[in-house]
């Protein structure tokens, strides 16, 4: 069969959904990526799989822009005749969907994340709903990261119970992410953000529990750092200057963009995220992994996975405050606590999250789909 697997980005694609292809193909199906091309990862992709470029602005709200990408995507589908196709995020899911349904093609969609548009609620979140409510109804499976976003399409009638399941989130390669021992002997502590730099994801709240942290422990050598993408056309993003003037001050260390990211968390002592909503942060997943504590908000998403004193410490969303105070906490708590948190995080991560369990969920959905419609 051919499987077509659709992502926002290339990016994405290479780093999420490289190893669930890999299986896909192992399992005896032809897999194609169909994706926003760009300048290294797409090229990367094209060495194993066949690639077809995609036009889709993820964050845009321009409907001529969402329509080029229906278009397009009508071409491609047209074109290569994919039997099943696996959409990710919400334009893909939205536009792929009803784009399959055109030419009779089944489709399994996984809702990442609801986003800013779900934080904000407002008309254009209406909208987004009446378009998921529209084309989730030709989808055959749809998967969901957490129980909370699962319930909320339940309740709000965009999709019929017998569609749906859940995931754990994307999984985490828990060959690539593995158990490291923390150094007992560093001459400092460091707390790490992984994040876009969005002020959805908290940021101004990490900056202002910084604040207060430096004023009360002056002189205690800490390290804050920040690790992801800066600026970029989402309208809740960070501007550059804002980050250039937070490194000026000394507020934070900005360690950019990495591709060896398992290597930059075991190198400190707790991963923060202080969001305001999640799909299944993978920031979070891939610390446990490592075994590093967190301190995450109490928000959908983060609390489906940080068990409060138990792998972690859970903060009030939007409260730099009381983020500042979990903060102090860790800190001030013995290394021996700290490892036991650790080992709590890398245990679940290994019941609950491997990779290896999303992988055989969808090979099992595109082999019931297979025997169900005859495909092969």
């Amino acid at each position: 069969m051919k499987i077509a697997i659709v992502v926002n980005s290339a990016w994405a694609a290479y780093n999420y959904r490289f190893n669930l292809a890999l299986a896909i193909n192992r399992a005896g199906h032809e897999v194609m990526f169909i994706i926003p091309y760009d300048s290294e990862y797409s090229e990367k992709l094209k060495k194993k799989f066949q690639c077809h470029n995609l036009y889709l602005d993820s964050k845009s709200l321009n409907l001529f822009k969402d329509i080029k990408t229906f278009i397009n995507l009508l071409g491609i589908y047209k074109k290569v005749k994919p039997d099943i196709v696996c959409h990710f995020t919400i334009k893909p899911n939205i536009y792929g969907s009803i784009a399959a349904r055109v030419f009779k093609i089944s489709s399994l969609n996984n809702i990442t994340g609801l986003g800013t548009l779900f934080i904000s609620r407002n008309f254009t979140t209406d909208v987004a709903k009446l378009l998921y409510r529209f084309s989730l109804s030709f989808s055959k499976k749809v998967f969901f990261q957490n129980t909370e976003d699962l319930n909320y399409f339940l309740q709000n009638k965009l999709i019929s119970k017998s569609k749906s399941a859940l995931l754990p989130g994307s999984g985490v390669d828990l060959e690539k992410f593995k158990l490291s021992t923390a150094s007992e002997h560093k001459d400092k502590f460091v707390f790490l953000l992984i994040t876009r730099l969005l002020r959805d994801k908290g940021i101004y709240e990490y900056i202002e529990a910084i604040k207060i942290i430096k004023r009360r422990y002056s002189e205690k050598p800490i390290e804050f750092q920040v690790l992801g993408e800066v600026g970029g056309n989402n309208r809740t993003a960070i501007q550059v200057s804002e980050l250039e003037g937070w490194v000026k001050d000394d507020l934070i260390c900005y360690l950019g963009f990495s591709n060896q990211v398992e290597k930059v968390i075991s190198e400190c002592d707790c991963i923060v995220l202080p969001s305001y909503r999640e799909g299944m942060p993978r920031s979070i997943l891939e610390a446990f992994a490592v075994g590093r504590p967190a301190i995450v908000s109490d928000v959908p998403g983060c609390r489906d996975i940080v068990e409060h004193k138990i792998n972690g410490l859970l903060c009030k969303v939007k409260s730099s405050k009381d983020l500042a105070r979990k903060m102090i906490t860790m800190m001030r708590i013995s290394q021996e606590y700290r490892y036991k948190l650790s080992k709590e995080g890398r245990k679940k991560v290994e019941c609950f999250f491997d990779e290896k369990i999303v992988i055989d969920t969808y090979i099992q959905s595109i082999n019931n789909i297979a025997r169900h419609e005859k495909i092969i």
